[in-house]
């Protein structure tokens, strides 16, 4: 079997959270790959030429030889079937029902909080920015973060489901929103956060954007 042409899409300044969910999941599958951006704030993703066109026009895009796919957790669920165990490393937990709860995670995480995401946008998080106090509906949206947090942590392990999993980075980088713009957080958030940021390939996926 010949080894497959990966490509993935980034955006060109390497703030997206969802390019550094698949780039990790690739690294974390020692897939090799090569890395391409596009240019967004000069609109190139609307334009028909770019590859991920006829997709969301959003990124990431992942081109596996001849087959194209967008959105993270559709492209992470993809990775773990297609390039499975125990060739490749494991992305999402071993026990099925983990594996859901780890696929609910990431769904919550892209489709709540929104406060989060528009007011501490992940310019905090890759290039140092610091932004305004929260407003009410962003300390609400905290609060509820750190309640699902703790519920999610309570067994004490570093880890969701006591082995690392792709739903782990995700929820690092949503508290490293808070925690990197100097917001209040729980003690034990913040130390989930910083031993989940320090994974070699979360650390690859940081040096891109310059972040330190």
């Amino acid at each position: 079997m010949s080894e497959p042409k990966i490509t993935l899409w980034s955006d060109a300044d390497y703030f997206s959270p969802y390019v550094m969910s698949v780039y990790v999941a690739l690294h974390e599958k020692a897939l090799p790959f090569t890395l391409k951006t596009v240019d967004l704030s000069g609109g190139e993703n609307l334009r028909p030429g770019w590859e991920g066109y006829t997709l969301t026009r959003r990124v990431p895009v992942l081109a596996v030889d001849d087959f194209e796919l967008s959105e993270s957790s559709a492209i992470a669920e993809y990775l773990e079937e297609t390039f499975a165990p125990p060739e490749w490393e494991r992305i999402y937990p071993h026990d099925r029902q983990n594996r859901a709860r780890a696929r609910q995670i990431q769904a919550w995480l892209r489709s709540d909080l929104m406060p989060i995401r528009e007011e501490r946008s992940t310019d905090v998080v890759f290039a140092g920015a610091k932004k305004a106090p929260l407003s009410s509906a962003g300390l609400a949206s905290a609060a509820k973060l750190f309640d699902t947090a703790n519920l999610l942590l309570a067994h004490g392990k570093p880890n969701l489901f006591g082995e690392w999993c792709i739903a782990d980075t995700d929820l690092a980088l949503m508290l490293n929103r808070l925690v990197l713009n100097g917001d209040d957080v729980p003690e034990r958030l913040v130390e989930y956060a910083a031993f989940q940021w320090q994974r070699s390939s979360v650390q690859r996926f940081v040096a891109l954007s310059g972040a330190r």
